[in-house]
Protein backbone atom coordinates (compact mmCIF):
# COMPACT_ATOMS: atom_id res chain seq x y z
CA UNK A 1 0.00 0.00 0.00
CA UNK A 2 1.70 3.32 -0.78
CA UNK A 3 0.25 6.84 0.73
CA UNK A 4 0.70 10.13 -1.20
CA UNK A 5 1.11 12.82 1.19
CA UNK A 6 0.01 16.72 -0.16
CA UNK A 7 2.71 18.84 -0.93
CA UNK A 8 4.38 21.13 1.72
CA UNK A 9 3.30 18.83 4.50
CA UNK A 10 5.38 20.14 8.22
CA UNK A 11 8.05 17.70 8.92
CA UNK A 12 6.53 17.48 12.06
CA UNK A 13 3.02 16.38 10.89
CA UNK A 14 4.90 13.90 8.81
CA UNK A 15 7.03 12.04 11.57
CA UNK A 16 3.84 12.20 13.45
CA UNK A 17 1.83 10.67 10.41
CA UNK A 18 4.87 7.63 9.95
CA UNK A 19 4.69 6.94 13.93
CA UNK A 20 1.01 6.28 13.85
CA UNK A 21 2.18 3.87 11.19
CA UNK A 22 4.45 1.90 12.95
CA UNK A 23 2.09 1.81 15.68
CA UNK A 24 0.05 -0.70 13.74
CA UNK A 25 2.75 -3.21 12.98
CA UNK A 26 4.32 -2.02 9.92
CA UNK A 27 7.54 -1.29 8.32
CA UNK A 28 7.71 2.35 6.14
CA UNK A 29 9.73 3.29 2.79
CA UNK A 30 9.94 7.14 2.42
CA UNK A 31 10.55 8.58 -0.94
CA UNK A 32 10.75 12.64 -1.03
CA UNK A 33 10.47 13.48 -4.23
CA UNK A 34 10.56 16.25 -6.24
CA UNK A 35 6.43 17.34 -5.37
CA UNK A 36 5.38 14.89 -2.94
CA UNK A 37 6.56 12.64 -0.35
CA UNK A 38 5.11 9.25 -0.92
CA UNK A 39 4.92 6.86 2.23
CA UNK A 40 5.78 2.96 1.59
CA UNK A 41 3.67 0.70 3.56
CA UNK A 42 5.20 -2.90 3.94
CA UNK A 43 3.82 -5.88 6.18
CA UNK A 44 0.43 -7.46 6.02
CA UNK A 45 -1.73 -4.28 4.96
CA UNK A 46 -4.96 -6.35 4.04
CA UNK A 47 -7.05 -5.49 7.60
CA UNK A 48 -6.17 -1.74 6.23
CA UNK A 49 -8.54 -0.20 4.77
CA UNK A 50 -7.37 2.53 2.34
CA UNK A 51 -10.05 5.22 3.13
CA UNK A 52 -9.39 5.65 6.58
CA UNK A 53 -6.17 7.17 5.83
CA UNK A 54 -8.18 9.95 3.60
CA UNK A 55 -9.47 11.10 6.91
CA UNK A 56 -6.01 12.67 7.79
CA UNK A 57 -5.77 15.97 6.41
CA UNK A 58 -1.91 15.54 5.27
CA UNK A 59 -2.83 12.71 3.31
CA UNK A 60 -3.18 13.47 -0.95
CA UNK A 61 -4.23 9.91 -1.67
CA UNK A 62 -3.83 6.66 -1.00
CA UNK A 63 -3.82 3.02 -3.22
CA UNK A 64 -2.74 -0.71 -2.83
CA UNK A 65 -0.14 -2.00 -4.84
CA UNK A 66 -1.01 -5.26 -6.85
CA UNK A 67 2.78 -5.86 -7.69
CA UNK A 68 4.62 -8.48 -5.23
CA UNK A 69 7.78 -6.58 -5.22
CA UNK A 70 6.64 -3.04 -3.32
CA UNK A 71 10.64 -1.84 -2.82
CA UNK A 72 11.43 -1.98 -6.17
CA UNK A 73 7.95 -0.96 -7.45
CA UNK A 74 8.02 2.78 -9.25
CA UNK A 75 4.95 3.38 -7.64
CA UNK A 76 6.53 3.07 -3.97
CA UNK A 77 9.74 5.17 -5.15
CA UNK A 78 8.23 7.35 -8.72
CA UNK A 79 12.23 8.82 -8.78
CA UNK A 80 14.94 7.05 -10.44
CA UNK A 81 17.26 5.93 -7.96
CA UNK A 82 20.72 6.97 -8.83
CA UNK A 83 23.57 4.27 -7.47
CA UNK A 84 27.34 5.73 -6.57
CA UNK A 85 29.86 3.50 -7.26
CA UNK A 86 33.41 4.23 -5.49
CA UNK A 87 32.21 6.60 -3.00
CA UNK A 88 33.69 8.39 -0.52
CA UNK A 89 37.83 6.35 -1.45
CA UNK A 90 40.68 8.25 -1.77
CA UNK A 91 42.16 8.17 -5.51
CA UNK A 92 39.15 6.22 -6.90
CA UNK A 93 37.24 8.47 -8.79
CA UNK A 94 33.18 7.40 -8.54
CA UNK A 95 30.74 6.97 -10.88
CA UNK A 96 26.68 6.94 -11.07
CA UNK A 97 24.77 4.56 -12.34
CA UNK A 98 21.17 5.84 -13.54
CA UNK A 99 21.37 9.57 -13.18
CA UNK A 100 20.58 10.19 -16.87
CA UNK A 101 23.74 11.92 -18.00
CA UNK A 102 26.09 9.43 -18.71
CA UNK A 103 25.95 5.58 -19.49
CA UNK A 104 28.97 4.36 -17.59
CA UNK A 105 30.92 1.33 -19.02
CA UNK A 106 31.94 -1.48 -16.92
CA UNK A 107 34.67 -3.10 -18.90
CA UNK A 108 37.25 -5.66 -18.25
CA UNK A 109 38.16 -9.64 -18.96
CA UNK A 110 36.11 -12.40 -17.89
CA UNK A 111 38.67 -13.78 -15.41
CA UNK A 112 41.58 -12.64 -13.60
CA UNK A 113 44.45 -14.36 -14.66
CA UNK A 114 47.99 -12.87 -14.07
CA UNK A 115 49.30 -9.40 -12.46
CA UNK A 116 50.63 -8.86 -15.83
CA UNK A 117 47.11 -10.02 -17.72
CA UNK A 118 44.71 -7.60 -15.65
CA UNK A 119 46.82 -4.84 -15.17
CA UNK A 120 47.27 -4.28 -18.96
CA UNK A 121 43.71 -4.46 -19.48
CA UNK A 122 42.95 -1.91 -16.96
CA UNK A 123 44.90 0.75 -18.55
CA UNK A 124 43.27 -0.15 -21.97
CA UNK A 125 39.77 0.02 -20.88
CA UNK A 126 40.74 3.17 -18.74
CA UNK A 127 42.29 5.08 -21.48
CA UNK A 128 38.91 4.09 -23.78
CA UNK A 129 36.93 5.67 -21.34
CA UNK A 130 35.30 2.88 -18.87
CA UNK A 131 34.06 3.72 -15.67
CA UNK A 132 34.33 0.62 -13.92
CA UNK A 133 36.65 -2.26 -14.30
CA UNK A 134 35.22 -5.57 -13.90
CA UNK A 135 37.22 -9.15 -13.72
CA UNK A 136 36.06 -12.65 -12.48
CA UNK A 137 37.69 -13.21 -9.03
CA UNK A 138 35.78 -16.32 -8.67
CA UNK A 139 34.28 -17.95 -11.74
CA UNK A 140 31.04 -20.26 -11.56
CA UNK A 141 31.66 -22.89 -14.79
CA UNK A 142 29.50 -25.14 -16.19
CA UNK A 143 32.31 -27.82 -16.14
CA UNK A 144 33.93 -28.60 -12.62
CA UNK A 145 37.15 -28.88 -15.03
CA UNK A 146 37.53 -25.55 -16.05
CA UNK A 147 39.32 -22.71 -14.81
CA UNK A 148 37.24 -21.66 -11.03
CA UNK A 149 39.10 -18.72 -10.60
CA UNK A 150 42.19 -16.92 -8.89
CA UNK A 151 39.85 -16.77 -5.45
CA UNK A 152 41.41 -14.29 -2.91
CA UNK A 153 44.40 -13.43 -5.09
CA UNK A 154 42.12 -12.41 -8.10
CA UNK A 155 40.96 -9.73 -5.53
CA UNK A 156 43.96 -8.59 -4.44
CA UNK A 157 44.94 -8.04 -7.71
CA UNK A 158 41.84 -6.51 -8.99
CA UNK A 159 42.46 -3.86 -5.44
CA UNK A 160 45.73 -3.31 -7.20
CA UNK A 161 44.11 -2.19 -10.41
CA UNK A 162 42.05 0.21 -8.14
CA UNK A 163 44.95 1.54 -6.49
CA UNK A 164 46.70 2.37 -9.62
CA UNK A 165 44.11 3.52 -12.54
CA UNK A 166 41.41 4.92 -9.91
CA UNK A 167 39.00 2.72 -10.93
CA UNK A 168 36.25 1.47 -8.67
CA UNK A 169 36.06 -2.65 -9.26
CA UNK A 170 33.59 -5.29 -9.93
CA UNK A 171 33.97 -8.78 -9.42
CA UNK A 172 31.11 -11.55 -8.89
CA UNK A 173 30.63 -13.32 -5.40
CA UNK A 174 29.10 -16.99 -5.57
CA UNK A 175 29.00 -18.03 -1.52
CA UNK A 176 27.81 -16.35 1.88
CA UNK A 177 31.25 -17.88 3.17
CA UNK A 178 33.14 -15.79 0.78
CA UNK A 179 31.40 -12.04 1.77
CA UNK A 180 34.18 -10.41 4.02
CA UNK A 181 36.98 -11.04 1.36
CA UNK A 182 34.86 -8.02 -0.63
CA UNK A 183 35.40 -5.41 1.65
CA UNK A 184 37.25 -3.54 -0.69
CA UNK A 185 34.82 -3.85 -3.82
CA UNK A 186 33.30 -1.58 -4.83
CA UNK A 187 30.16 -3.45 -7.46
CA UNK A 188 29.39 -6.96 -5.81
CA UNK A 189 27.90 -9.09 -9.01
CA UNK A 190 25.37 -11.74 -8.31
CA UNK A 191 25.71 -14.23 -11.75
CA UNK A 192 22.49 -15.73 -13.49
CA UNK A 193 23.28 -18.77 -11.67
CA UNK A 194 22.97 -17.14 -8.18
CA UNK A 195 20.20 -14.57 -9.05
CA UNK A 196 17.72 -16.48 -6.63
CA UNK A 197 20.32 -17.70 -4.27
CA UNK A 198 18.05 -16.16 -1.65
CA UNK A 199 20.99 -16.24 1.70
CA UNK A 200 22.94 -14.51 -0.62
CA UNK A 201 20.79 -11.96 -1.76
CA UNK A 202 19.72 -11.18 2.27
CA UNK A 203 23.49 -11.50 3.10
CA UNK A 204 24.24 -8.72 0.32
CA UNK A 205 21.22 -6.55 1.87
CA UNK A 206 23.05 -6.39 5.22
CA UNK A 207 26.40 -5.93 3.74
CA UNK A 208 25.44 -3.08 1.98
CA UNK A 209 27.53 -2.50 -1.12
CA UNK A 210 25.99 -1.61 -4.41
CA UNK A 211 25.13 -4.62 -6.30
CA UNK A 212 24.96 -5.67 -9.85
CA UNK A 213 21.87 -8.41 -9.80
CA UNK A 214 21.69 -10.32 -13.18
CA UNK A 215 19.09 -12.01 -14.63
CA UNK A 216 18.91 -15.58 -14.64
CA UNK A 217 19.26 -18.09 -17.70
CA UNK A 218 15.58 -18.75 -17.70
CA UNK A 219 14.47 -16.00 -14.70
CA UNK A 220 11.48 -13.89 -15.88
CA UNK A 221 11.49 -9.68 -15.03
CA UNK A 222 9.05 -10.47 -12.18
CA UNK A 223 11.45 -12.83 -10.67
CA UNK A 224 14.30 -10.61 -11.63
CA UNK A 225 12.45 -8.04 -9.51
CA UNK A 226 11.74 -9.93 -6.27
CA UNK A 227 15.31 -10.77 -6.17
CA UNK A 228 16.12 -7.51 -6.15
CA UNK A 229 13.48 -7.02 -3.61
CA UNK A 230 15.27 -9.51 -1.50
CA UNK A 231 18.64 -7.08 -1.16
CA UNK A 232 16.32 -4.29 -0.53
CA UNK A 233 14.15 -5.51 2.52
CA UNK A 234 17.12 -6.51 4.29
CA UNK A 235 18.43 -2.87 3.82
CA UNK A 236 20.82 -2.21 1.24
CA UNK A 237 18.90 -0.55 -1.68
CA UNK A 238 22.17 0.31 -4.01
CA UNK A 239 20.79 -2.29 -6.75
CA UNK A 240 21.49 -2.29 -10.47
CA UNK A 241 19.20 -4.61 -12.76
CA UNK A 242 21.43 -6.39 -15.32
CA UNK A 243 20.03 -7.89 -18.60
CA UNK A 244 22.51 -10.52 -19.52
CA UNK A 245 20.41 -12.58 -21.72
CA UNK A 246 18.02 -15.42 -21.64
CA UNK A 247 17.92 -19.01 -22.73
CA UNK A 248 15.16 -19.61 -25.87
CA UNK A 249 15.06 -23.07 -28.12
CA UNK A 250 17.68 -21.63 -30.68
CA UNK A 251 21.28 -22.10 -30.46
CA UNK A 252 22.81 -19.67 -32.88
CA UNK A 253 23.69 -17.17 -30.62
CA UNK A 254 25.06 -18.18 -26.42
CA UNK A 255 21.72 -16.44 -24.90
CA UNK A 256 19.09 -13.90 -26.20
CA UNK A 257 19.27 -10.31 -25.06
CA UNK A 258 16.10 -9.05 -24.15
CA UNK A 259 16.40 -5.35 -24.55
CA UNK A 260 12.88 -4.91 -24.22
CA UNK A 261 13.48 -5.62 -20.78
CA UNK A 262 15.00 -1.86 -20.40
CA UNK A 263 12.04 0.44 -21.04
CA UNK A 264 10.17 -2.59 -19.20
CA UNK A 265 12.06 -2.05 -16.14
CA UNK A 266 12.19 1.12 -16.45
CA UNK A 267 8.42 1.41 -16.41
CA UNK A 268 7.79 0.11 -13.57
CA UNK A 269 10.80 -0.19 -11.19
CA UNK A 270 13.05 2.65 -10.01
CA UNK A 271 16.51 0.92 -10.36
CA UNK A 272 19.29 1.70 -12.85
CA UNK A 273 19.37 -1.44 -15.37
CA UNK A 274 22.55 -2.44 -17.22
CA UNK A 275 22.98 -4.70 -20.36
CA UNK A 276 25.55 -7.29 -20.66
CA UNK A 277 26.37 -7.60 -24.72
CA UNK A 278 29.00 -10.36 -24.35
CA UNK A 279 27.01 -12.57 -22.53
CA UNK A 280 24.09 -12.20 -24.19
CA UNK A 281 25.49 -13.33 -27.75
CA UNK A 282 29.01 -14.79 -26.79
CA UNK A 283 30.44 -13.90 -30.59
CA UNK A 284 32.96 -11.10 -30.37
CA UNK A 285 32.05 -9.21 -33.64
CA UNK A 286 27.78 -9.13 -32.67
CA UNK A 287 28.88 -7.49 -29.11
CA UNK A 288 29.39 -4.11 -30.67
CA UNK A 289 25.91 -4.13 -32.36
CA UNK A 290 24.45 -5.28 -29.44
CA UNK A 291 25.87 -2.82 -27.61
CA UNK A 292 24.71 0.29 -29.42
CA UNK A 293 21.16 -0.92 -29.81
CA UNK A 294 21.75 -1.25 -25.82
CA UNK A 295 21.67 2.13 -25.34
CA UNK A 296 19.95 3.33 -28.06
CA UNK A 297 16.96 1.22 -26.07
CA UNK A 298 17.93 3.43 -23.18
CA UNK A 299 20.42 1.36 -21.26
CA UNK A 300 21.55 3.22 -17.95
CA UNK A 301 24.68 1.66 -18.81
CA UNK A 302 27.21 -1.34 -20.09
CA UNK A 303 28.67 -4.48 -18.91
CA UNK A 304 31.68 -5.79 -21.80
CA UNK A 305 34.74 -8.20 -21.27
CA UNK A 306 37.59 -7.52 -22.65
CA UNK A 307 41.18 -8.61 -22.80
CA UNK A 308 44.31 -7.74 -24.18
CA UNK A 309 44.82 -11.48 -26.01
CA UNK A 310 41.24 -12.97 -26.04
CA UNK A 311 42.92 -16.09 -28.42
CA UNK A 312 44.35 -16.78 -25.39
CA UNK A 313 42.44 -16.42 -22.73
CA UNK A 314 41.43 -18.59 -19.81
CA UNK A 315 37.67 -18.73 -19.79
CA UNK A 316 34.84 -17.08 -22.45
CA UNK A 317 37.88 -16.40 -24.91
CA UNK A 318 35.15 -16.02 -27.86
CA UNK A 319 32.99 -13.61 -26.95
CA UNK A 320 35.87 -11.05 -25.00
CA UNK A 321 36.91 -7.58 -27.17
CA UNK A 322 40.16 -6.71 -28.08
CA UNK A 323 41.56 -3.39 -26.49
CA UNK A 324 41.45 -1.85 -30.20
CA UNK A 325 37.64 -3.33 -30.90
CA UNK A 326 36.43 -1.58 -27.46
CA UNK A 327 37.77 1.87 -27.89
CA UNK A 328 36.04 1.59 -31.11
CA UNK A 329 32.84 0.91 -29.83
CA UNK A 330 33.19 3.45 -27.46
CA UNK A 331 33.67 6.08 -30.31
CA UNK A 332 30.85 4.75 -32.09
CA UNK A 333 28.66 4.74 -28.30
CA UNK A 334 29.64 8.43 -27.16
CA UNK A 335 27.31 9.34 -30.67
CA UNK A 336 24.48 8.21 -28.53
CA UNK A 337 25.20 9.14 -25.56
CA UNK A 338 27.80 10.46 -22.74
CA UNK A 339 29.65 7.43 -21.89
CA UNK A 340 32.41 9.12 -20.06
CA UNK A 341 33.21 11.65 -17.99
CA UNK A 342 34.86 14.43 -19.89
CA UNK A 343 36.18 15.87 -16.33
CA UNK A 344 38.47 12.62 -15.11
Amino acid sequence: MIVILKKDCEKSRIDEFIDDIRQKGLDVHVSNGVDKVVIGLLGDTSRLDPHDFLANDVVESCERVSAPYKMASRSFHPESTVVEIGKNQPGVVSCFVGDGKTVPVIAGPCSVETEEQVMNAAVAVKKAGARIFRGGAYKPRTSPYSFQGLGVEGIRLLEQVKKETGLPICTELMSVSEIDNFQNVDLIQVGARNFQNFDLLKELGKFGKPVLLKRGLSGTIQELLMSAEYIMANGNENVILCERGIRTYDSYTRNCLDVSAVPYLHNVCHLPVVLDPSHACGIRWMVPVLAQSAVACGADGLEIEVHCNPEKAWSDASQQLTPAMFENLMAKLSRYAAVEDKTM
